[in-house]
């Protein structure tokens, strides 16, 4: 009996590493294409993606709605002269089923240079094989 609930326990958790490692490639990929100005890839991983920022500035909070449009002409307005870099510090992943939410302190370099930093906010679902992100609000501070 021991032996059947330690494998049980055992595939539950390569299950949830195998799903993990999935959703971090969805996050991999979507930054891939922010970094390279590739719209295209980063539309491989999103679906109806819904962008939000706060920031926080003189004592004063405010909440940015991106349009998903302005995003994307925004990205692939990328000059080829600059270079932009988000390095993501860690993940914390939470999982339900085909839902997940995912955690992640960053920070976003311009041309080598540190430009802000702060935390990102995913929401995905699984459609199909494949981590769709639907929804980002992050945090930006210099």
């Amino acid at each position: 009996m021991k032996k059947i609930i330690v494998a049980l326990l055992l595939f539950g958790i390569q299950i949830t590493v195998a799903q993990e490692a999935e959703i971090k490639k969805s996050i991999a990929t979507f930054f891939e294409g922010l970094q390279s100005a590739d719209t295209i890839k980063i539309k491989s991983v999103c679906k109806d993606l819904i962008l939000q920022s706060v920031s926080e500035k003189n004592g004063m909070t405010k909440l940015h709605n991106e349009p998903m449009d302005e995003f994307y002409k925004s990205i692939a307005s990328i000059p080829k002269t600059m270079k932009i870099e988000e390095r993501l510090l860690d993940y914390k992943i939470q999982i339900d089923g085909v839902m997940a939410h995912v955690w992640t302190p960053y920070e976003f370099y311009i041309n080598g240079k540190l430009s802000h930093k702060g935390a990102n906010s995913f929401q995905l679902f699984k459609e199909g094989d494949i981590w769709k992100i639907i929804y980002i609000i992050d945090t930006r501070r210099k």
